[in-house]
């Protein structure tokens, strides 16, 4: 789609660094089930495939980034959310090799989408050329020829003529009533 600036590219890479720590988080929870370590074997195998299914997703959102799709952005900004809170709560858990790391993505991946260049770039709008608009369509803003613009008349009408009610056929009733009372 263009040329994509270095801070939706680094958006990019951290969101395929924590596509690769949520597979890895996965692997670990898939090793503990198959040791015994797990509450549940069938919880513990649920979260081995959740975790790589989610990772699959977060790596299809970091490509999305990469080559500047406007629906990466909210799933790229969700992420950064979701890094963000599981970070705080591995800290509050004590377990700061795993919450420092989080929260340092988390606030990167944040800084590198809300950046001014990455938003230009994921909410550009597709402009289409003169020539590639279709015949009777006219982008907004523009009118025809002898066509007025909302709020403009056209040569030789004026307001009153325009918002003229047309005629009623003689002996049809009007079935609206005067909002003066008594003057029906």
């Amino acid at each position: 789609m263009g040329h994509s600036p270095a801070t939706l590219r680094a958006a990019a890479v951290v969101q395929a660094v924590e596509s690769a720590v949520l597979l890895a988080a996965a692997v670990l929870a898939g090793i503990d089930t198959a040791a015994g370590r797990s509450y549940q074997q069938g919880s513990g195998i649920a979260l081995t495939v959740i975790g790589v299914a989610s990772a699959a997703v977060l790596a299809l959102v970091a490509s999305g980034l990469a080559r500047v799709r406007r629906w990466s952005r909210t799933p790229a900004l969700l992420t950064q959310l979701f890094f963000g809170i599981v970070g705080i709560y591995l800290l509050q858990a004590h377990r700061l090799e795993w919450g420092v790391p989080l929260l340092v993505l988390a606030a990167a991946g944040l800084a590198a989408l809300l950046a001014p260049p990455s938003l230009r770039a994921l909410t550009r709008q597709e402009q289409t050329r003169p020539e590639q608009a279709k015949p009777g369509q006219e982008k907004a803003g523009q009118t025809r020829p002898g066509q007025a613009k909302p709020g403009q008349e056209q040569a030789g009408q004026t307001r009153q003529a325009r918002t003229r009610p047309e005629p009623r056929p003689p002996g049809k009733a009007s079935r609206r009533r005067s909002a003066r009372p008594g003057a029906e």
